[in-house]
């Protein structure tokens, strides 16, 4: 199921205290934390929710770029632009940990084209799959569908990027010498049942079609 706030795994890392502060003091200091859900707003960016031991008390709204995983001010210190390249798109989100990519080695690139390394954490995906309720975003539109691949970076951030952002570094599934992705933006839609038969007056137990009879003979 999909849902505007969804948990997500408990990443223990820290909350740069100005974000706690509204940016009036605290740049320079550090909290500990626990991401404890995440939050589609259509048009603005992810929100974590982090639950804060030293006060037992939560804080909500907090962008990816509040977060490092060791408690110093990062090396490059990345922007929010650079971690998150877009903002949610649909108010709907489901959230998935890809078995196949755990904890594996990747890079991203930002939007000035520097890459930085990390480790796979889990994935927000955006969707929509309220029947009842009217789509008017972007979600099922194939060319502007978004994911956020959540990292672990190097320099001590975190970071959510989309499959085209980012490459994969495993040891073993990745060919030694790789090209680089030529692809083209996805803009089809697929679907397996187009003009194949009709089956709507059946009763065959296992969609054995009619034969079809060119000029049937009559009495």
């Amino acid at each position: 199921m999909s849902y505007v706030i969804a948990n997500i795994p408990p990443i223990a890392c820290y909350v740069r205290k100005e974000y706690l502060r509204d940016f009036q003091d605290g740049h320079g200091e550090f909290t500990p934390a626990y991401w404890v859900t995440v939050k589609a707003i259509p048009h603005r960016a992810l929100y974590i929710e982090a639950f804060l031991p030293e006060y037992g008390a939560l804080y909500d709204k907090l962008p990816i770029s509040a977060f490092v995983w060791k408690p110093q001010i990062p090396s490059p210190d990345l922007t929010l632009g650079d971690l998150q390249l877009w903002d949610a798109i649909s108010p709907q989100l489901a959230v998935v940990e890809k078995a196949v990519l755990k904890n594996m080695r990747c890079k991203f690139r930002t939007p000035a084209g520097v890459w930085s390394e990390g480790h796979y954490l889990f994935t927000v995906d955006m969707v929509h799959s309220d029947p009842n309720e009217i789509d008017a975003y972007w979600s099922r539109v194939p060319a502007e569908h978004k994911s956020y691949n959540f990292m672990r970076l190097d320099n001590g951030q975190f970071a959510a990027q989309p499959n085209n952002r980012v490459l994969w570094l495993d040891e073993a599934l990745v060919y030694k010498e790789t090209k680089m992705p030529d692809f083209k933006v996805s803009t089809k839609e697929f679907s397996a049942e187009e003009g194949r038969w009709k089956l709507g007056d059946s009763d065959a137990w296992g969609y054995e079609p009619t034969p079809k009879v060119d000029n049937p003979k009559t009495t």
